[in-house]
């Protein structure tokens, strides 16, 4: 009866304290069967295509508009597809689908399943930094990344797609748009993120491993990038529900 909630009824906004990205590289084959219907993924030289994780130190969220004290800090994670929508308008949209969501946190699993369609599931999060790395780690949802120093001179991963930093932060994320889809009523649900001060810098990521990747079952998967950014304000608009025509 109250699943309109779901439909991100109202703007919320947060503070990135500071926002680690993982993106991979598959071959779009094998990514396709994993978006809905109504969009496409959005590819580099119509070969690859992109799953990002992102980590994110999320600081006094809330609705848009309230005092940063009614704001509750959280660490979240989110697996996503890049991807592209045409609304009804006749516009492209860039933005992300979720695969899964991930917080520390029971509250934000249980307000964010009822105001989003994201998914979330609650987990161990450890982060620790020692000696210019930094390890963020779920020993319950079985994932590890140590990344070191950030730097324009650290190399992209070796195997990566891009042909240099410029051209992998296209796919750095997050990008402007996020969908949601309902088969059953052929409605797209569309959250305009808004951000500022967003400077991803390169980081070199000295270990990674994710088990819910591997679960995917990808035959050939690469890391393409890796980017960290600081300190970032941020709101999500109002959700806006059209119905998709094919």
């Amino acid at each position: 009866m109250l699943s309109f909630l779901k439909n991100h009824p109202f703007a919320v906004e947060a503070f990135f304290k500071k926002s680690i990205v993982l993106t991979f590289a598959i071959p779009k084959e094998e990514l396709l069967p994993l978006i809905p219907e109504c969009l496409s993924l959005d590819t580099h030289n119509d070969t690859h295509a992109f799953v990002a994780i992102a980590m994110v130190d999320t600081q006094s969220l809330r609705p848009k508009g309230m005092p940063q004290s009614m704001g509750n800090d959280f660490f979240l994670i989110g697996y996503r597809v890049f991807v592209r929508y045409t609304n009804n308008a006749g516009k492209r949209l860039r933005g992300l689908y979720i695969l899964k969501s991930e917080t520390n946190k029971k509250k934000m699993e249980f307000f964010g399943n009822m105001f989003t369609h994201y998914r979330y599931t609650t987990t161990d999060i450890a982060v620790s930094s020692t000696e210019g790395l930094t390890t963020v780690a779920s020993e319950k949802s079985d994932f590890k990344v140590i990344i070191g120093e950030s730097s324009e001179a650290i190399s992209l991963p070796e195997g990566s797609p891009f042909q240099d930093w410029k051209e992998a932060r296209r796919f750095a994320g997050p990008l402007p748009f996020t969908f949601t889809y309902s088969e059953e009523k052929k409605e797209v649900l569309i959250i305009q993120g808004v951000r500022s001060d967003w400077n991803p810098a390169p980081v070199e990521v000295r270990e990674y491993s994710f088990t819910f990747l591997d679960n995917l079952g990808f035959k050939d998967i690469q890391l393409a990038n890796a980017f960290v950014i600081n300190n970032v304000p941020y709101f999500w608009k109002k959700g806006v529900r059209e119905t998709w025509k094919q």
